[in-house]
């Protein structure tokens, strides 16, 4: 059975600007508008059976009507599988879900209940963009789940559903949307916030997911899923980051952007066009200020606690600490700034257009084509050879190393190490995730070592800082303490990181 699919982009924005937008000639020049209010519940076992297979079903009210609908996360941002049927009453219809994936999930007495309830007022109209039919709704409402008290989730976004055309024209609409209000884009339904909503997580830091791959997938849609991946894990994070400072949303928003730049690297040639180019480039430039506060929340939570239990008497750690906390308030307001900044949403967009409907997908030469169809399991198993191939022979000696070149170990085993994660769904099986385990395992040894003596470089680089600023001289003997007691754990360190290179040399590959 084929899958009937929504093409939909997601913006957020706020109240004010859904009234500026509506305004404009781009909406009110339309000949194809409406006006609804929708009343959603959406169900769910006890067990949250249908949540953890990445499902959402709802019943919606509409005009005295019922219709329940069954989405899918697809490839996590753009491109959903839908199942949509008209149905008789409030209460969910089993009958209605048997051509669906839900019904393998549920058995005959399975119980669905309410989890929570969307109320939303939804303006749409149809606009013409390009060669394409683009489907604008408007949607203010609240979500609003039993379970979270009198806490109420806010709807306030920009819905962009292809009806007709191109997907490259949604987001080329998207574009001039942006032109006229500040929007971002956004990588939660309804139902993932009304879960979160629920589970008493809408405000939870995010770590990154398994990547929904499947073992039929091509090379070019496995590339688009795990760069939605990486788009979402950023995004999610971000958003907390705008409510304020939080190291550990800034630690996982910088996770994601280099997870999403080792993806573009392990693709290689298979995404390379202009367009990507620039916009790697972009993320690399401007996200310098997130690894600035993050070396500064590193070396603060860790490397100066360690240094005050040495030496407590020591009272140079004081003025140290006001330095660095004060070097650490200019680097929070950088990422303020770039977060909060038109070029910023701008990027995001750009590389979410890039994902969906960039230069590397309309390519339709053979080289480039024989490179997007490719089986994903074959396009994986090659490249995790070649980068597991490339971290042995890097680190073989690996204690006698220079700095430089253990840093290009790290990065090697870095990139080896979130292409197994991304990857891993490819090869299911009880073999497999053994192998894996192991793998994951001898891999993350190695790369805690190596982050270690990566912190070390980074404390010196930190230390040598402070002391460009001309501080006290309590302040600057604290400093040359702390480079040194931080540099004497260098030897030790190298010595485990060797040894957990040679294990990784013995594990077997999970995807052979």
């Amino acid at each position: 059975m084929s899958e009937p699919r929504e093409i939909e982009l997601k913006l957020e924005c706020e109240l004010s600007d859904l009234a500026t937008l509506e305004d404009h000639p781009l909406l009110r020049e339309v000949e194809a508008r409406s006006e609804s209010e929708l009343a959603s519940v959406y169900y769910d076992t006890p067990g949250r059976t249908l949540r953890k297979a990445g499902l959402g079903l709802r019943v919606r009210t509409v005009e005295g009507r019922f219709v329940q609908t069954l989405k899918a996360d697809g490839d996590g941002l753009f491109d959903r599988p839908e199942w949509e049927q008209a149905i008789g009453g409030s209460d969910p219809d089993r009958a209605a879900l048997v051509d669906t994936p839900a019904a393998a999930l549920l058995d005959d007495d399975a119980v669905l209940e309410p989890r929570f309830t969307t109320a939303v007022r939804r303006r749409t109209a149809l606009v013409r963009q390009g060669s394409s039919t683009v489907e604008v709704a408007l949607d203010t409402g609240r979500i609003v789940a039993p379970a979270a008290g009198d806490r109420i989730v806010p709807i306030c976004e920009i819905e962009l559903e292809l009806k007709k055309g191109e997907a490259s024209d949604v987001f080329a609409l998207a574009h001039a949307i942006a032109a006229l209000v500040p929007v971002r884009v956004g990588v939660r339904s309804k139902a993932e916030r009304g879960e979160a909503l629920a589970a008493g997580e809408i405000d939870r830091v995010r770590k990154s997911e398994p990547v929904p791959l499947r073992e039929e997938m091509s090379a070019g849609d496995a590339f688009r899923a795990i760069a939605h991946a990486c788009l979402r894990h950023m995004r999610l994070n971000e958003a907390l980051l705008l409510q304020g400072r939080d190291a550990d949303a800034l630690h996982q928003m910088r996770v994601g952007l280099r997870r999403l730049r080792s993806a573009f690297s392990l693709f290689g040639d298979l995404v390379e066009d202009p367009v990507g180019e620039r916009i790697r480039a972009d993320l690399k430039r401007v996200t310098e200020p997130l690894g600035r506060a993050r070396n500064l929340d590193v070396f603060l939570a860790t490397t100066l606690p360690a240094e005050r239990e040495r030496h407590p008497d020591e009272v140079g750690l004081l003025g140290l600490e006001r330095q660095l906390e004060a070097a650490r308030s200019r680097a929070y307001a950088e990422v303020e700034t770039l977060l909060g900044s038109d070029a910023w949403r701008t990027l995001i967009l750009d590389l979410a257009g890039w994902i969906n409907a960039g230069p590397w997908l309309r390519d339709d030469a053979p080289g480039r084509t024989a490179l997007r169809d490719e089986p994903a399991r074959d396009f994986a198993a090659r490249e995790l050879d070649r980068r597991r191939r490339q971290v042995k022979r890097r680190g073989r000696h690996l204690d006698d190393l220079s700095p430089e070149e253990r840093h290009r170990v790290r990065i090697a085993a870095k990139k080896l190490r979130y292409g197994a994660e991304f990857f891993a769904a490819l090869y299911p099986g009880k073999k497999a995730g053994k192998r894996h385990a192991a793998f994951a395992e001898a891999l993350s040894e190695l790369q805690d070592q190596l982050g270690a003596l990566n912190d070390i470089a980074t404390a010196d680089e930190v230390l040598r800082e402070v002391a460009g600023t001309a501080p006290g001289a309590s302040t600057l003997f604290a400093a040359g303490m702390t480079a040194a007691d931080v540099e004497a754990r260098s030897r030790k360190l190298l010595v485990a990181a060797a040894e957990s290179h040679e294990d990784l040399a013995d594990a077997k590959p999970f995807w052979r």
